[in-house]
């Protein structure tokens, strides 16, 4: 069960603030879409399934049109010819949105430092969440989640309008 936000309670009312009810709600209802590639995809299969079920975490429905998804999961080695599209991808998605990024390939290149592997996604979007290992165990990526979940509720309304923001965007080329 989800804690009610600070507010005042008393017989048959609830008053809080609207911030904390839409971060409440924010948290407990992302809807990822996965960028899976290769073995930390093989991971997050185990974590969509039963036995760990990021459907207890409200996210039980996995968008795959960027126009619909509000948390990117990015997940595998990236290739360069990849970046461009996974760029797009994120640009398309609606604000609010996060982006996690699982594993060491997608972090930073993991292993394959190469002329075709993306040194991490941090070089073409902005990332929220790093979620280390190669492949990361489900219970990490639940965290990650979490963590996500926790960063929603106590975003206010208006970050995403400050100019810190729009400098940050500005700073990978997004406008």
């Amino acid at each position: 069960m989800v804690a009610p936000p600070e507010g005042v309670v008393g017989e048959g009312f609830f008053a809080t603030k609207l911030n904390d009810v839409v971060g409440l709600a924010r948290a407990n209802s992302l809807w990822p879409l996965p960028f899976a590639t290769s073995c930390c995809g093989i991971e997050f299969m185990a974590t969509m399934a039963s036995h760990y079920d990021l459907g207890r975490f409200g996210s039980e429905r996995l968008s795959f049109s960027p126009r619909q998804a509000d948390m990117l999961m990015v997940m595998g080695t990236i290739a360069k010819k990849m970046g461009p599209i996974l760029r797009q991808v994120y640009e398309q998605m609606a604000e609010p949105r996060w982006v996690l990024s699982v594993g060491a390939c997608a972090s930073s290149g993991g292993i394959f430092d190469t002329y075709s592997v993306l040194q991490g996604i941090d070089k073409i979007i902005p990332v929220d969440v790093y979620v280390p290992g190669c492949p990361p165990r489900p219970e990490q990526i639940l965290e990650g989640v979490m963590k996500i979940q926790e960063l929603a509720s106590k975003e206010s309304f208006r970050r995403r309008e400050s100019p810190e923001y729009k400098k940050l965007l500005n700073s990978y080329g997004i406008e």
